[in-house]
């Protein structure tokens, strides 16, 4: 099945889903450790970036700053598409709402300060019904 192109149906049937646990970006200085199971997974030159479960972190040992929740747009957005990003970033930031996005084949998934996890969810379910 082809993913949504239209904004406006993209907006209107994002259905904001916070998945549950608290997840954390860990820069390594090498590859990513067998065993370790992140949920995203960023090469950068100067080395991988991995978000995964703030326990899992804690339990290895992996310094990180920044705990986020993570919430996933349940629409099957394809990856055309021109707007979804912008204003789903640009909604939240009018909220003081910092967000990190990262784009799946299915679905667009947004890392937000876990303090603002619910309130992001509420900012998104109002841009959802006005679209």
């Amino acid at each position: 099945m082809a993913g949504e192109r239209e904004l406006q149906k993209l907006l209107s049937g994002m259905r904001p889903t916070l998945n549950p646990g608290r997840y954390v970006y860990c820069t390594l200085p090498a590859r990513v450790p067998a065993g370790l199971r992140p949920v995203v997974t960023v090469a950068e030159p100067e080395g991988p970036t991995v978000v995964v479960a703030q326990e899992e972190a804690d339990a290895l040992g992996l310094r990180y700053e920044y705990v986020a929740a993570w919430i996933t747009l349940r629409i099957h957005s394809a990856l055309e598409a021109v707007g979804l990003t912008a204003a789903v970033a640009g909604r939240l930031a009018e909220h003081g709402i910092s967000c990190n996005v990262v784009a799946g084949f299915h679905h667009d998934h947004l890392f937000v300060s876990a303090d603002d996890a619910d309130r992001a969810v509420a900012v998104l379910e109002e841009l959802s019904t006005s679209a």
